[in-house]
């Protein structure tokens, strides 16, 4: 079986996760945006579509962006199991009907606050601790759309739709590599004028606790999917 993720920029990888996808018995695939060839994507038994620092409002300029938002409503449609975070959560909103919106940013770590229809859901593991974000843009999940979680900047942090995962947040992030998100992204940093600093200090705070959290819940996302493993 085969998990391809599509990437963006080499930092915003499955970080935690990947180990637990492994575990499930998967091999792990990267498609890098714009530089590879992406149509394995399409029947991967698994597939995942990471953040970055562009989005839809760039589909002119980043056409591959395009590509993908149609790979992710081809999968919709046959009923394959997807994840799409960040970026990859504002594509598949986009490619559904729904929309992309300049929000208020949140960078950081901060709790969510779940609906009632993610009770009993695999996102009930994040109830009360504190995630990553790092987005600028907030989703108008399409019609159809079961919403997850929100924040009051945020209304729409995570959605479900047939066979796909949205997640707004950032479950997947390895907090004692922060490091890599902190350079990469340096130049947002000081535009938001968010103190890298104290982002730093607050990653060594929560990320155990946001970690164990980030794994229980791709592990019942995981066993959801009727797939083998631990």
């Amino acid at each position: 079986m085969r998990c391809v993720a599509i990437r963006h920029v080499a930092f915003e990888d499955l970080g935690i996760w990947e180990a637990e996808i492994a575990a499930h018995g998967y091999e792990v695939v990267y498609l890098d945006a714009g530089v590879d060839d992406l149509a394995p994507f399409a029947s991967a038994e698994l597939g995942f579509v990471l953040g970055g620092p562009v989005g839809v409002a760039d589909l002119e300029d980043y056409p591959v962006l395009a590509e993908e938002a149609a790979l992710l409503v081809s999968r919709v449609t046959s009923g394959l199991p997807t994840l799409a975070v960040c970026l990859g959560a504002q594509l598949l909103a986009h490619a559904l009907g729904g929309a992309v919106e300049r929000g208020e940013p949140e960078v950081g770590w901060g709790a969510v606050d779940l609906t009632p229809e993610a009770a009993g859901t695999p996102l009930r593991h994040l109830e009360g601790i504190p995630v990553l974000h790092w987005h600028g843009d907030r989703i108008v999940p399409p019609a159809g759309a079961t919403v997850l979680a929100s924040t009051p900047a945020t209304p729409c942090q995570a959605f479900a739709y047939g066979s796909a995962l949205a997640l707004q947040l950032h479950p997947e992030v390895d907090a004692e590599r922060i490091e890599r998100w902190l350079i990469g992204h340096t130049g947002e940093l000081r535009s938001l004028g968010v103190s890298v600093t104290a982002l730093r200090e607050r990653s060594r705070e929560v990320g155990d606790d946001a970690a164990v959290a980030g794994i229980l819940m791709i592990r019942e996302w995981l066993r959801g999917q009727g797939k083998g493993g631990s």
